[in-house]
């Protein structure tokens, strides 16, 4: 049943775009954090990189290869959709701020900043609030057309 398909296509976008909302929102929430965990300086900017997934090299693939049990046809069917390949962090530079009476600051009183910036962050974020909006009416339509499909058989 294609609609189903459909439904994991839209799912792949809600999840991808809801990872995209996490960094984003991890990188606002970072943007004072001069020393990290592992003390090799300030937070450095998380930027997601989405690929598009054509399906291969799920479970549902496996059982594909499977019979469908119609007449000895084989399901070959696979879901394309979208995923989060990687996480990467921005290599720009770290900001500089004078504060000599900051414990992290170097010998000339300058302490390496984030390189979170606040105006990228916040239209990143409404770009990936577009896609999950996008990605609601879409399944809204779908929802219409399957609700008017069981319509026909009363």
């Amino acid at each position: 049943m294609a609609f189903i398909s459909s439904i994991d296509v839209i799912g792949s976008g809600f999840t991808a775009q809801q990872q995209r909302l996490d960094i984003i929102s991890e990188n606002i929430v970072n943007m004072g954090t001069t020393r990290t965990e592992n003390g090799e300086g300030p937070y450095r900017r998380k930027v997601v990189v989405f690929q598009a997934d054509n399906g291969t090299g799920r479970f549902r693939d496996v059982l594909a290869r499977t019979r469908n049990g119609r007449g000895g046809r084989w399901n070959t069917e696979t879901v394309a959709g979208v995923r989060v390949a990687e996480i990467n962090e921005d290599p720009s530079d770290f900001k500089l701020k004078y504060d000599p009476e900051d414990p992290d600051a170097n010998e000339d009183g300058y302490v390496e900043m984030p390189n979170v910036d606040l105006v990228k962050e916040i239209t990143d974020g409404m770009a990936a609030s577009q896609a999950f909006s996008a990605n609601v009416t879409a399944f809204n339509l779908l929802k219409a057309v399957i609700s008017k499909g069981l319509e026909i058989g009363k």
